[in-house]
């Protein structure tokens, strides 16, 4: 993770209107993807001069619309949802069955399905950044917490 606030960003915001109705671990955890993006991240725009960067992200007509704006920098990137669309869906299938499974399940059965949901999260995020290649470079763990913030855009709570 970068330190360097030229490659960074400083704020992220989430559409409103695009925004799914989420349960309670839903909002929970994107909550913390927030937190945990704006305490530490790589993010560096291509042909930026450099940040940090404020982001929005939003669906537009079926796509996902990254906006970047930075000193001397504004850019919106969309990109299709149909290549995540598979992930996104075992992705939320498996944390329906983790979160019931933190209520009422054993430690080991907790344990195996949070290392499925874990699997399926870098599946993402690796997506993720293979989409923004030319556009954006990220680390994998920002690219994780951004994958967090778009299945927000998808949650159905």
């Amino acid at each position: 993770m970068s330190s360097d606030p030229s490659h960074s960003i400083k704020s992220i915001e989430i559409d409103e209107d695009s925004l799914a109705a989420a349960s309670r671990d839903q909002e929970q955890e994107r909550q913390v993807a927030i937190f945990d993006l704006l305490e530490g991240n790589y993010f560096e725009p291509a042909e930026a001069g450099g940040g940090p960067y404020d982001i929005r992200l939003s669906l537009i007509e079926n796509r996902l619309a990254f906006d970047i704006k930075g000193p001397a920098y504004e850019r919106r990137h969309l990109l299709s949802l149909s290549p995540f669309r598979g992930v996104i869906k075992d992705y939320f299938l498996i944390c329906d069955s983790y979160y019931s499974a933190i209520r009422n399940s054993t430690p080991q059965q907790i344990e195996a399905l949070d290392m499925g949901r874990r699997g399926l999260h870098n599946e993402g995020s690796s997506l993720l950044r293979e989409r923004l290649e030319g556009k954006v470079k990220t680390d994998l763990d920002t690219a994780r917490r951004l994958f967090t913030l778009i299945c927000a855009l998808h949650w159905r709570g």
